[in-house]
């Protein structure tokens, strides 16, 4: 019998996956939200929550780690400088993830994974 994956697996190699999740995680501290597929919400959900960690954390080193994942600087010192404040009394469940109806042309389940601090500001803002 085959063992369980330990997570799920995006169809693509490794360094791919990768560098998608970076790209994912950077577009979701720009924007406050991002539509995607329920599976990359998923998978994008626990490294965000330790990207706003490190955030919190605020020291040269914890920077620096942020800075190894994602390569733009502007939005790293957005996460330290505002959303570290935002978020600094809450000790977790940084994110959210809200199911969305399945995507038409291939029949994906489709979901909005944000910020939970940034919603109301954002739905006002862009009328999700």
């Amino acid at each position: 019998m085959p063992k369980p994956s330990r997570s799920v697996h995006l169809g693509s190699s490794p360094a791919h996956e990768r560098l998608m999740i970076a790209n994912l995680t950077t577009s979701l501290f720009d924007n406050g939200y991002i539509k995607t597929t329920f599976t990359k919400a998923k998978r994008l959900q626990p490294i965000a929550e330790k990207m706003v960690t490190l955030s919190k954390r605020g020291d040269l080193h914890a920077r620096r780690k942020a800075l190894s994942f994602i390569k733009n600087k502007t939005v790293v010192h957005y996460m330290f400088t505002t959303i570290a404040s935002q978020l600094a009394n809450r000790n977790g469940g940084y994110t959210r993830i809200i199911k969305l109806n399945n995507r038409k042309g291939d029949n994906a389940p489709m979901a909005i994974i944000e910020l939970t601090v940034d919603r109301d500001e954002f739905a006002r803002a862009k009328k999700i």
